[in-house]
């Protein structure tokens, strides 16, 4: 097992991970450490087989107090003395010197969420303010505590929303919803963020985490991880697409690949009345769109 300076990384018998913002003295404050380690995590750990869910929480009191201020210079780790065109960044974005000296951590981190193929589920122990927000975002589903306080503060202090919220806010909430929350920057309490469909469910703070856990288990315990994967794909892809003739090359791609493979087991097992044995793995999982 890997080990981290920020974070928190356990693997229960079911597969389920555990994953742990763990700066409790700096209320789990959002360091260039933290998102260098969170991206190696959703990059490479949890690509792990035995990983089949992802559950994130926060140590101590507070889920993330957002970025860490108290860095000296450019406290985001960016490179002042860089001032590409659009033009230029995004033909290089990931080369040398944009993609340290100007990509946005935070987005870096939600693309490697958002890119693993199985669910991830937050479980919001407390304050989430700024990234520890918009982190939360590109995960599949969001429990609070009653404790928990949400903030989009990013008009507080000047700057823009971040970690590619401004694709995954509207899609969660709706665009009026996630326009007044960024204008406003406002404190969203447990039960405003409910009431805005941005979390699932609210929990009393001991009940929490044994409920995010038992939400992932359900998720993937007698289940395919190649199902989910693709599922997860599907969604995510379709929901955007601009014409269902999309979701329907996709998905006819993907039910005729999973009825080759564990599609034939899941029958078998519903006919004999017993527990399916799924021998797919996420980390092997069709390709069903073209590449880009």
């Amino acid at each position: 097992m890997r080990s981290y300076d920020t974070l928190g990384w356990s693997v229960d018998d079911d597969g389920v991970a555990t994953l742990t913002l763990d700066r409790p003295d700096q209320l789990n404050a959002f360091d260039l450490t933290m998102a260098r380690e969170l991206e190696q995590v959703f990059r490479t750990d949890a690509h792990d087989d035995a990983v089949r869910a992802v559950v994130v929480t926060g140590a101590g009191r507070a889920f993330c107090a957002g970025m860490d201020l108290s860095a000296e210079g450019n406290v985001f780790g960016l490179d002042e003395s860089l001032l590409p065109s659009p033009e230029e960044f995004r033909a290089s974005y990931d080369q040398a010197p944009y993609d340290a000296g100007v990509r946005d951590t935070g987005g870096k981190v939600t693309l490697a969420i958002h890119a693993l193929p199985k669910p991830v589920i937050a479980a919001i122990n407390g304050p989430a303010v700024g990234i520890g927000a918009t982190m939360t975002l590109a995960m599949d589903l969001r429990l609070a505590s009653t404790k928990a306080r949400i903030g989009f503060v990013f008009g507080r202090l000047g700057i823009v929303p971040e970690a590619c919220s401004s694709w995954f806010l509207p899609r969660i909430v709706g665009i009026q919803q996630a326009l007044e929350w960024i204008y406003s920057a406002e404190i969203l309490t447990a039960e405003q963020a409910l009431a805005g469909r941005l979390v699932r469910s609210l929990h009393e703070p001991d009940d929490l985490l044994p409920a995010a856990l038992d939400l992932a288990r359900s998720f993937v315990v007698d289940r395919s991880p190649v199902a989910l994967g693709l599922a997860k794909q599907l969604l995510y892809r379709n929901g955007a697409a601009a014409d269902p003739l999309e979701a329907h090359l996709s998905d006819s791609l993907a039910m005729y690949y999973t009825s080759l493979a564990d599609g034939k087991e899941g029958v078998a097992a519903f006919l004999e009345k017993r527990p399916p044995s799924f021998s797919g793995r996420a980390s092997d999982l069709p390709r069903i769109y073209p590449e880009r």
